[in-house]
C-alpha cells in the first residue's frame, strides 16, 4: 500500500514498484488508507506524512495501537532528526527523507520484506475465533466450525479490522473482490446469517451496527 498525497508522485511510485513486480494499490488519504488495511492484507505500507485530510502519523499510530504488525515505510520531505526520532517512535520501521531515488525505495522495500514479522496477518485471533485466511477455515476454541463461504469471507474481514468501524461501502468491496457486486440487502442478511452462527457457539465475539456508517466487530460482555 502506497499513501501519497501527491497524485503525480503517487503515480511515479507506484510505477516503480511494479516495474519491481510488486502489486501495488495507491491511496491519497488516512481515511482511504484505514478503510483499504481493514478489508485488506498488506505485506508493506510506504506512508507520506503530510496528507490532505490528517497527519500521516496519526495513521500510523492509529494502526499500531490496533495491532497492526506489518512494516512501515515513511517517506516525507520533513527532514530533521526531531521529525525522523517522532516517525520512529510512532511505529514506522524506516524513514526516506524526499527528495529520494528510485533504486533507495525499491532497497528499503526488500530490506523491510525480508525482516520477519508477526504472522497474525496469516491466521486472524479475536476473542475466541480463529480463521486461517489461507484456507478460511474458523476454529472457535479449538474446535472447526462449518460455515457457508460468504460468511467465512465476511468474518475474516471483520475480523482484520477488528476494535474498528469498518465502513459498509469498504465491506461490501471486500466482499465484491470475490463474488459479483454485493447489494446492501445482500450484505445485510448475510451478516444476520453470521451473527446467528456466532451467537450459537461460544465465540466470544459480536458485531455491532452503527446505523449509516458500518460494522464493527468487538469482544461479548461478560455475562
Amino acid at each position: 500500500m502506497l499513501v501519497e498525497g501527491n497524485e503525480r508522485l503517487r503515480e511515479l511510485l507506484s510505477e516503480a514498484l511494479k516495474i519491481a513486480d510488486y502489486v501495488v494499490d495507491g491511496v491519497a488519504t488516512v481515511r482511504e488508507l484505514l478503510n483499504s488495511v481493514a478489508t485488506a492484507n498488506y505485506d508493506l505500507l510506504i506512508v507520506d506524512l503530510g496528507l490532505p485530510d490528517e497527519e500521516g502519523l496519526n495513521a500510523i499510530r492509529t494502526l499500531r495501537s490496533t495491532g497492526f504488525s506489518r512494516p512501515i515505510l515513511i517517506i516525507t520531505a520533513r527532514g530533521s532528526i526531531d521529525d525522523r526520532v517522532t516517525g520512529l517512535d510512532s511505529g514506522a520501521d524506516d524513514y526516506l527523507i524526499k527528495p529520494f531515488h528510485h533504486a533507495e525505495l525499491l532497497a528499503r522495500v526488500r530490506a523491510l520484506l525480508r525482516r520477519p514479522y508477526d504472522f497474525q496477518g496469516t491466521v486472524l485471533r479475536f476473542g475466541n475465533i480463529e480463521l486461517d485466511q489461507a484456507t478460511l477455515e474458523v476454529r472457535c476454541l479449538g474446535r472447526l466450525i462449518e460455515l457457508p463461504l460468504g460468511q467465512q469471507r465476511l468474518l475474516a474481514t471483520l475480523m482484520r479490522g477488528h476494535g474498528r468501524l469498518i465502513p459498509k461501502s469498504s465491506i461490501e468491496e471486500a466482499l465484491s473482490a470475490f463474488d459479483r457486486d454485493i447489494s446492501t440487502n445482500a450484505l445485510e442478511a448475510l451478516l444476520s446469517r453470521l451473527r446467528k452462527a456466532l451467537s450459537e457457539i461460544d465465540s466470544g465475539i459480536v458485531i455491532q451496527t452503527v446505523r449509516g456508517v458500518g460494522y464493527r466487530l468487538t469482544e461479548q460482555e461478560p455475562k
